[in-house]
């Protein structure tokens, strides 16, 4: 099985995550407003874009701000968020956001998360994520954890 043939089998929730993770990742590696992306996406998209898609991407685009201080505050010593690699920093911003602003679960976030690390990223990025996350979801929103 192919990671392109998981994400075909995978519930439409986990499709529409991985979507926005490709235009988020897109954005970042084109150096273009994320918004505009999705634009294209929607315009040009076969399949659509999904309505909790747009969602996703809108929603990290408003709170990216936020975000990047909350991940960046909780990354190992020496790190920051430029040294990331792309997918893991869109990664970080898209569940943190999933857990802190939707009604998610934030352990299903954050899970959600780690299986398309484990099929996008490096071997360590999972573990470095699931850290992270942890972290952020403990310490912006207790009630959450």
């Amino acid at each position: 099985m192919t990671p392109t043939d998981s994400v075909r089998r995978a519930p439409s929730r986990t499709k529409a995550r991985k979507r926005a993770l490709d235009i988020l990742f897109e954005a970042d590696l084109r150096e273009v407003p994320a918004l505009e992306v999705l634009a294209a996406h929607t315009a040009e998209a076969d399949p659509a874009v999904r309505p909790f898609t747009a969602e996703l991407v809108e929603g990290v685009i408003a709170h990216r701000d936020e975000l990047d201080a909350l991940v960046g505050a909780h990354l190992p010593s020496g790190w920051t968020l430029d040294r990331m690699p792309r997918v893991d920093r869109n990664l970080a911003r898209l569940a943190a956001y999933e857990a802190l602003h939707t009604t998610t679960d934030a352990a299903v976030a954050i899970a959600e998360c780690l299986l398309l690390a484990t099929e996008l990223s490096t071997d360590d990025s999972p573990a470095l994520l699931n850290g992270v996350l942890g972290a952020v979801v403990r310490d912006a929103d207790p009630a959450r954890s």
